[in-house]
């Protein structure tokens, strides 16, 4: 697998799309941190690490909004920015909103992952990782 990145976000999307309440990803730190900071903005319900070494997972509870009959994922749209044959990368003053500030992005800077406000807010710039809204 070249991207691991792209694979949580296609997972992710495959799931809502069939209602699902939970996704089961291989771990690693990076796909960790990405699902916490997608809990911390209450997009997923719960991010928990299940199993030993060689086969640790992660299960994301998924999160649904109940607008009249139909359940609704609370995520609309995941979008990969920087891939590994193409790496996008922004200093703090050219960090843009997502859809008009409704959506996020996830930016790794030399502190850690952090969403595009954060990163504004302490003035660090860095990879673009995806767009989420």
């Amino acid at each position: 697998m070249t991207d691991p990145i792209a694979d949580m976000l296609n997972r992710i999307r495959n799931a809502q799309a069939v209602s699902k309440k939970t996704v089961v990803i291989p771990y690693s730190n990076l796909k960790y941190e990405i699902a916490k900071i997608l809990e911390k903005q209450k997009l997923i319900g719960k991010v928990e690490k299940k199993g030993r070494k060689p086969k640790k997972v992660l299960e994301i509870t998924l999160k649904y909004s109940s607008a009249g009959q139909t359940d609704s994922s609370v995520i609309s749209n995941l979008k990969r920015i920087s891939k590994p044959g193409q790496r996008i990368y922004t200093g703090t003053k050219e960090i843009r909103s997502v859809r008009g500030g409704y959506g996020i992005s996830i930016i790794s800077t030399s502190k850690g992952l952090m969403t595009n406000k954060e990163a504004k807010r302490k003035k660090l710039g860095g990879e673009i990782i995806c767009e989420i809204w």
